[in-house]
Order: structure tokens, then sequence, then C-alpha cells
């Protein structure tokens, strides 16, 4: 599954409309509501903000657009079908318009709202997002540098790290990671006291 790895923008002018597309990476439909609210309330003198998203839930992919009173067919359909072609999930695209006097036909409109979309996916960093876990470590001091060594070279995610007797790591990693990891502690590579499930969730990579 392809998905973006940090937010990004893009904007195209064409005959005077100005389009501002914004891609969020989502996690939920309630993420994707609250997203929208924000770029509505940013350009509030906008005349449409058209968006399309795609959320992976479970086994299925949710899938919705809105054309914000531009022509039925014209804006958030044609987003969410690039979106479609290039498989990515977990994402949401929202392009704002400001008219600029011209009418562009729906031809004209179609094409503008996908090259917005098209110049901010080029923008973006596409990473690759499969299933995984979010996962409570706990280790003594003397092991922490070499835990840490070891989750850089594997391109494993430390959120955060807490200092008390011991030393509590919260790391995001794959559900193959997972099973490399408890080998590596079977072998004496770092001695983990503790390893605990905090969630399921998807990792970005």
């Amino acid at each position: 599954m392809k998905t973006i790895k940090e937010d990004v923008t893009a904007q195209i002018v064409e005959k005077k409309s100005k389009f501002i597309a914004n891609i969020f990476y989502v996690s939920s439909e309630e993420e994707a509501q609250q997203k929208l609210l924000m770029v509505k309330k940013q350009y509030h003198d906008a005349r449409h903000n058209c968006y399309a998203y795609r959320i992976q839930k479970n086994e299925e992919t949710v899938e919705k657009s809105s054309d914000d009173g531009e022509p039925s067919g014209t804006a958030g359909a044609p987003m969410l079908n690039l979106l479609v072609k290039e498989e990515m999930i977990n994402i949401l695209v929202i392009v704002t318009r400001y008219f600029g006097g011209i009418l562009l036909g729906t031809g004209g409109l179609v094409r503008a709202y996908t090259e917005a979309t098209k110049e901010a996916l080029q923008n973006a960093i596409i990473v690759s997002e499969e299933p995984g876990l979010e996962l409570k470590a706990i280790l003594p001091y003397q092991d922490f540098e070499r835990f840490k060594h070891y989750c850089q070279t594997n391109k494993i995610n430390i959120i955060e790290s807490n200092f008390s007797n011991e030393v509590c790591c919260i790391i995001e990693i794959s559900l193959y990671e997972k099973r490399k990891i408890i080998d590596e502690i079977e072998e004496k590579q770092f001695n983990i006291q503790n390893l605990e499930i905090v969630k399921e969730k998807n990792i970005r990579k």
C-alpha cells in the first residue's frame, strides 16, 4: 500500500482561477473531516473546497469525494480517480478554488482539479504502509544505546523514551520486525525485560 510521508501543498492557476491543493495523511474519516474543517476555515473566502479521500478501514477501503458546488463530476470524482489510479490510501486531497472571473467549462474544471492534485502528489514523498504495532519496550540503561542503534539500523521509529529506574521506549514496528526483534531478544543481543503491545496501527516507511 502507498501513502504520503507528510502533508504537502501545491498551487496552479488556470485562466485566472487559483487552485490550491492540500494533501493530508489521514487514518480515519473523522480525521478527514477535521482537516476539511481546518482548510475551510483557513480559506473561508474561497468559493469551493472540493475533496476526495481513500482510507483503509480493516479490510475495506472507504472512498468519498465532493464537488462542493462545482458542476457534478468535475472536481471530487477526478481527484478520487487519480488517487485510485496511483493506488494511494489513507490520504485526503482538498483543492480550494478562488474564482478568477472566467468560466472554465466542465472539461476545463476536470483538467484543473486533476492537475492541481497531480502537482501536489509530485511534491509528496511517497512511502509504503503496512500493518504493524505500537510496542512498549522496557530495558535496563546499559542496553539502551545498543537498542537505539538497532532501531536506527532497522528503520524502527522510537516515538518516545522515558527514563526512571529503567528505560521505557514506545516504538512503531511492522509485524515482520516484531518477529525479528523477538529473535534478537532470544539471542541475547539486548536485554528487553518486557515487550508489550500498546495498539495495532499501520506503519509508514
